[in-house]
Order: C-alpha cells, then sequence, then structure tokens
C-alpha cells in the first residue's frame, strides 16, 4: 500500500479540493472567521459563570450578578447566531466546491474515448458522478470544518482551564492522552472500512444498474434465481463493511463517554475535597467551571472522531472521482482545420486498427470514395464493417494508415468540425427520455421546429409522427421504449438528415421492422442519400444494387470491390456466393 493510502490525511488531495475553493475564499475565509468566534465563545460560558459563583453566590453578594446573567445570555446568543451562519455557510461551500467538481467530471467524461466505455462499468461511473460527489460535499459541510472547529475549542478551553486552576487541569489531562490514542487507532481503522464500503457501494450500483437494463434478457432466460443469488452476495459484502463501522464505532463512542464521565468523577471528588477542607486553591466556581469544561474537551473528541468517518468517506469518494478526472482517455483534438462543409470525398490508405493490442480488426484496408456516391459495405459479422464508421468518426485512433477528407487527414481537421460533418444512423438507435422534437434536435439551437417538421415531410415521415400522441411532442421514454425498433430508427433518420451532413454514414438493418417501417426507412434512405456522399452498411439488396460501389469484407480486409453487376459476374466470388446464400430470396420474393 502507497505512504499516501497509509497516511490518515491525505494532505496532497486537500491540496488539490482546495484548488476548487479559489472563487468562493470570501467564504472560505469568513467560515475560519466563525470557527474562531465559536472557540472562544465556547469557553466563554463557563468562565463567566467561575466569576458569577465566586464573586456573588459564594459571597452573598447582589452586585454584578445580574452583569454576569446578561452577559451569559450575550454569549448564547451570539454563539447561536454564529453556529447557524457557520452551518449553513460550510454546507453552501461544500456544495457549490462540489458542483464544480462535478461539472469538469462530465465535461471529462463527455470527451472520453469510446475504447474507455467499452472497458468501463456504467454503474460504477454513475456512482462516481453522484454518490461519490455527495460524499465530497459533506468534507467541507460536516467534516473538515467541524473538526477544526472542535480541534480550536478544545484547544481554547484547555489553555483556560489551565490559566484558571493547573492541578485541576493536571487530572483533566491524566485521560485525555488515553482517548488521544484511542481516537488515533479508531481513525486508521475505519479509514479501512469506509475503502471497503465505497468499493462494495460501486460494485452494488454496476450490478444493478446491468441487470435492470438487461431485464428482457434476464427473464427470457429465467436466471432470475441465480442473479438474485448473485445480488445477495455482493449486498452481504456491502453489509459486512458497514457492520465493521458500526463495530468500531460501538467500541470507540462508549469508551469516549467512559473517559469522561471518570474524568469529572475525579474533578469533583478533588475539588470538592479542596473545596470542603476550604483549600484556597480551589474555588466553588473552579469546581462548577472545571465539571462544565470537561464534556467541552472530550465531548469535541468524541465529536471529531464521528466527523472523521464523514471525512475519511469524502477522501475516498474524492480519491476516486480525482482518477476519472486524471484518467487521459481523449481523442487527441490536434487539428488545425475548421470545415464548414466537405465535398465528400473519402480516402482510406493502408489503415490498420486494433481494439485490443496484437490483434488487428483492420488489416490495411484501402478504398476510395468520390463525392456523391453512395457505397455499400457487405461481410460476415465481425468482418470490420461498423470500425469504418467508427474509425471516420475518430471515435478510435488508427494504428497505421491514413484516412482523408477531400485530402485532408482527418487528424488535421478539428473533431468538432469533423463530426458535424459526418451523420450516423446506427443500426442500435439511442434516444433520450424525451420529446421525439427533442431527440430529433438535441438542443441544436439554430434547428427550428419547422426545420423538423420539413425535413420530415421531405423523407416521408411527417404523418408516422402526427399518428404518435402529441405528434413531435411525445415522450419516447428512456432509450425510446414507447416507440418500435422501426420507428426509432426513423427517427435517427431524421436527426441525421436535419443536421445537412457532408457525409453520411448508415447501418441500415431491419431485421426486426415490419414491413409498413421498413418501406418508410427505404424511402428515407433513399432521400437522404441523394446526392450526398454515403457509406452504408448494406443489408438489404435495394440499397446494395443501388451502390455505386460495393465493398466486400471478410475478416478485416477487403476480398473485392466493384458494382453489384460486376461482382455477380465473378467465378466463386465471395460477394456472389454471399448474394445465393443471403439476398438470392429476397430478390426471388
Amino acid at each position: 500500500m502507497s505512504k499516501t493510502k497509509e497516511s490518515i490525511f491525505d494532505f496532497k488531495l486537500f491540496k488539490r479540493l482546495f484548488e476548487y475553493i479559489k472563487p468562493y475564499k470570501a467564504i472560505f475565509f469568513g467560515l475560519i472567521l466563525l470557527v474562531v468566534l465559536l472557540a472562544i465563545f465556547s469557553a466563554a460560558t463557563p468562565y463567566i459563570t467561575k466569576y458569577a459563583i465566586d464573586d456573588s453566590i459564594t459571597n452573598r453578594v447582589e452586585k454584578d450578578f445580574l452583569f454576569y446573567i446578561l452577559l451569559m445570555l450575550a454569549v448564547l446568543v451570539l454563539q447561536t447566531v454564529f453556529q447557524l451562519l457557520f452551518i449553513y455557510y460550510a454546507a453552501w461551500l461544500g456544495q457549490n466546491l462540489v458542483m464544480d467538481v462535478r461539472v469538469k467530471l462530465f465535461d471529462h467524461l463527455l470527451r472520453f474515448k469510446m475504447k474507455y466505455y467499452d472497458n468501463s462499468s456504467v454503474g460504477l461511473l454513475i456512482t462516481r458522478a453522484v454518490t461519490d460527489m455527495e460524499r465530497i460535499a459533506d468534507i467541507f459541510g460536516q467534516g473538515l470544518f467541524m473538526i477544526f472547529k472542535d480541534l480550536l475549542a478544545m484547544a481554547v478551553v484547555f489553555g483556560v482551564m489551565v490559566y484558571l486552576n493547573f492541578k485541576l487541569s493536571l487530572i483533566v489531562f491524566i485521560m485525555l492522552p488515553v482517548l488521544l490514542y484511542a481516537t488515533r487507532i479508531f481513525q486508521k481503522y475505519m479509514k479501512k472500512a469506509f475503502e471497503e464500503v465505497r468499493t462494495e457501494v460501486s460494485n452494488l450500483n454496476s450490478f444493478v444498474q446491468e441487470r435492470l437494463t438487461g431485464m428482457k434478457i434476464l427473464q427470457l432466460f429465467t436466471r432470475e434465481d441465480l442473479e438474485l443469488k448473485n445480488f445477495k452476495a455482493i449486498n452481504e459484502r456491502h453489509k459486512k463493511g458497514w457492520i465493521k463501522t458500526v463495530w468500531y464505532n460501538s467500541i470507540f463512542f462508549p469508551l469516549a463517554d467512559l473517559s469522561s464521565s471518570i474524568t469529572i468523577g475525579l474533578v469533583a471528588w478533588y475539588g470538592g475535597l479542596n473545596v470542603v477542607l476550604e483549600n484556597s486553591t480551589v474555588s466553588q466556581g473552579d469546581l462548577i467551571a472545571f465539571i462544565m469544561f470537561v464534556p467541552m474537551l472530550f465531548r469535541p473528541l468524541r465529536q471529531i472522531a464521528d466527523k472523521f468517518n464523514t471525512l475519511q468517506m469524502g477522501m475516498v469518494a474524492a480519491t476516486r472521482v480525482f482518477k476519472v478526472i486524471d484518467t487521459t482517455s481523449q481523442i487527441d483534438d490536434l487539428g488545425t482545420h475548421v470545415v464548414d462543409s466537405f465535398k465528400g470525398d473519402i480516402k482510406f490508405d493502408n489503415v490498420h486498427f486494433s481494439y485490443v493490442e496484437d490483434e488487428e480488426v483492420l488489416k490495411g484496408i484501402s478504398f476510395d470514395v468520390k463525392a456523391g456516391e453512395t457505397v455499400a459495405i457487405v461481410g460476415a459479422t465481425g468482418a470490420g464493417k461498423s470500425t469504418i464508421i467508427n474509425l471516420l468518426n475518430r471515435f478510435y485512433e488508427i494504428g497505421d494508415g491514413v484516412i482523408a477528407v477531400d485530402g485532408i487527414d482527418i487528424k488535421d481537421v478539428t473533431l468538432s468540425s469533423l463530426r458535424t460533418q459526418i451523420a450516423v444512423v446506427l443500426q442500435d438507435v439511442f434516444l433520450f427520455a424525451d420529446t421525439i422534437l427533442n431527440n430529433i434536435k438535441l438542443n441544436h439551437p439554430e434547428i427550428t421546429e419547422e426545420h423538423v417538421f420539413q425535413a420530415a415531410k421531405d423523407i416521408g415521415i411527417h404523418d408516422f409522427i402526427m399518428t404518435l400522441p402529441n405528434g413531435y411532442h411525445y415522450n419516447v421514454k428512456e432509450r425510446g421504449v414507447m416507440l418500435s425498433s422501426g420507428q426509432r430508427q426513423l427517427i435517427s433518420f431524421l436527426r441525421a438528415y436535419v443536421t445537412n451532413p457532408s457525409i453520411l454514414v448508415l447501418d441500415e438493418a431491419t431485421s426486426s421492422v415490419d414491413s409498413y417501417s421498413e418501406q418508410l426507412i427505404q424511402n428515407a434512405t433513399n432521400k437522404i442519400t441523394k446526392g450526398r456522399t454515403s457509406i452504408v452498411i448494406a443489408h438489404r439488396l435495394a440499397t446494395i444494387k443501388k451502390a455505386d460501389k460495393i465493398i466486400v469484407m471478410d475478416a478485416g480486409k477487403i476480398v473485392e470491390q466493384g458494382t453489384h453487376k460486376q461482382l455477380l459476374k465473378k467465378e466463386n466470388g465471395y460477394y456472389r456466393n454471399l448474394y445465393e446464400v443471403q439476398f438470392m430470396k429476397e430478390e426471388v420474393a
């Protein structure tokens, strides 16, 4: 284990968190001032009580007694006001700080390569962005400032006690080292316990998120009992982690209370004996003040340990969040060319690519697409067809070779302008839990409702949308579950079309689409590809036959290129065999 993990406080982590406090320096220093004032006021009441007893009550003198009472009342009122301001602004600072960290984290997540998401748990990332963030807010709202306040209050109480009566102070301090040592041991073990708890929380979130998303598969394959068993195992580990924290608390807090009670007893015995014997070293005021001081000295120590639990959870959460923020998995956006449009000439020149090192998916493919052409890509599953789409949009970085548009290497084009000019319609359509209109516009400020309506009419799906409840304002719910797969794909066609892209990439699978939706999709395909450079992963014979060029892929290589008629003429050709097996029935039908 590293030195950082072994230490109770990670000062490097705190230093990093304090970078986010800079915009709120006035509030931060205001809180420091409140901490100092609260520490002073915490010792003021017993101090005033001592003099009220010694000067007025013991001597039965009315003079100044009312003054002491009013002074204590003023201290109480001010302490209450300052405590209110402290609690509110400590929480305010924590929430504002965590808002800034969360924005930075989400901005970072938006720019990760697809490879990062291929290898990461969505549930775990949700934990980092939501649950862990609240723990970071607690560092300031319920942890760090509270601990600082309690420590300063203890220091002030300590100083006042020594000033008032050194002998009574020695009795109090006999028990203090024992409790301090116990507190340090407690903190050490609680940190380990909370790291275990946070790990199991992430595992729970990931497990539940995946099972809820894949619930249909679980029920189709009757996996309910097995998944329940797996969930119980994870839940059991989570429970054991929390029980460890409860066990440590159940040992420490009674020990702290016992130490306080023993100390009060010793003070009462020694001080009371001195008062009875009329020993001038201890007055009645001293005795009462010290009985009030002891809980004020021991309770903050107990609270520090309690708040330390919160602080430790926040530190563990912050470490995990910053680990994501520190991850460098972005596509290098070093391009200087900002393009408003492309003619549409595309060139793949000896492109090699691997999702996993030493396992090439594309093995030196080369092909050209002229502006305005429609190129169909066909081949068996795993041949590398979808990879071409991913690389053209720079979702992944190629290992070797060049991909160029209009003679410009796509690495030299800014990511934003490149992706703005390339629209993609994927086979697996994702829709957000929002209206159809917002799923089409994706909040693009330059796309108006009228623009969407006209585009829908152009590709022939306006009437279909208007048959839905509320038309364009119909909420499709999470992942578009209120629509059929064919309807979702029609929406994705419209979403691509309204951006008026220079290049269009389609994965036009219709295996689970009804005949009516398929006809609409075919009409939409014809419309949006007309006069526009298009690359189509073709699943229908109609699209393939109309393509200006067909690229046939197998095992990461281009094995044939040509038109439909040219490829059919090749004896024992790959495309001809594929046509006879997969497409001939469709043509006959």
